[in-house]
């Protein structure tokens, strides 16, 4: 069976004590308990791991580590905070992603660490002290603040957390002023809203992305009552969006670590289907990217408007 989303309970806000799973490992690395919650941020409808209460789950605890160290390391902190003494976690990751130090980090943390290597990835199984050690500075490390080189609220994990993204750059320098109604696929943080917005001439912006921690500190940092911002998968159907004067967007083009040009050539398709005839998308990307194809598939017309740096910027109108 698959991990279950989870909500918190709604007469204390705290997450029932349920066995946890972070992401979607697989099935042949480690089993995953029949009634987990799922954690990761990156599906959407997962409960917080952050308002699990401390020291109250039951094990076994499955993650499968994240490949960025800050937020590794924060992910982790939050699993052995979460779990009662003397229950199991269960950490994976590929060895080139990650997987290669989970070892010393769980060691670092305290725990007596059983390791295995399997399918390119390494496994990593503790029994959670009754003493933690660095849990504290690893969470500090990978939560959520304000950068004041980006003026904008943040955290490690999100793309391009610290620092504005070179084909976002790169869009904004091309972006028209715009108008009518529109959305920002894959929003992050929200530095192409913010352009968007800057034009009256927009009636309403819808904002999406997957990542639970990018729609939260967009709401932080998009603070226009035109904006609505969803924490949503658009690689499903999504209703709301139909006869759309514009879409924006830098597609994600990796998922778990690994390049996957699927992404955003679904966000293509996803666009043109909201797009009113005669609408317009305006995308960026690397250069080395496929994305021509399908916007010529999808589109009346497609213009290149930049190439620089490594990067594209197209004009595509239904």
């Amino acid at each position: 069976m698959s991990p279950q989303t989870s909500t918190a309970s709604p007469a204390t806000g705290v997450i029932a004590a349920r066995p946890v799973v972070y992401g979607l490992p697989s099935a042949e690395l480690v089993a995953v308990p029949e009634h987990a919650a799922q954690v990761s941020p990156l599906i959407p409808g997962s409960a917080r791991l952050e308002d699990h209460s401390p020291a109250a789950a039951p094990g076994p605890a499955v993650v499968l580590a994240p490949p960025g160290t800050s937020e590794r390391r924060y992910t982790l902190a939050l699993v052995l905070r979460a779990l009662a003494p003397g229950e199991m976690l269960v950490a994976l990751a590929p060895k080139d992603r990650g997987g290669s130090r989970l070892a010393k980090e769980l060691a670092g943390f305290g725990c007596t660490v059983a390791e295995e290597a399997r399918r390119h990835h390494r496994i990593c199984t503790v029994s959670r002290p009754n003493a933690l050690d660095g849990l504290h500075d690893a969470i500090e490390e990978g939560r959520s603040r304000h950068i004041d080189n980006i003026a904008l609220c943040t955290q490690p994990g999100i793309f391009s957390w610290n620092r504005i993204d070179p084909g976002s750059d790169l869009l904004l320098r091309h972006l028209p002023k715009l108008s009518g109604r529109g959305a920002d696929f894959g929003c992050g943080l929200g530095v192409l809203a913010l352009a968007v917005l800057h034009s009256e001439a927009v009636s309403s912006l819808t904002m999406f992305d997957i990542d639970r921690r990018a729609v939260e500190m967009a709401r932080r940092n998009v603070d226009d009552p035109r904006a609505t911002i969803l924490w949503a998968d658009l690689r499903q159907p999504e209703a709301a969006l139909t006869r759309l004067d514009f879409v924006v967007m830098n597609p994600p083009f990796h998922d778990g670590g690994a390049e996957d040009q699927a992404l955003g050539k679904a966000f293509i398709a996803s666009a043109a289907e909201a797009l009113r005839p005669g609408g317009s998308l305006w995308i960026t990307a690397n250069t080395h990217l496929p994305y021509e194809a399908p916007l010529r598939a999808a589109f009346r017309s497609v213009t290149l408007v930049a190439s620089e740096g490594g990067y594209k910027v197209y004009e595509a109108r239904k």
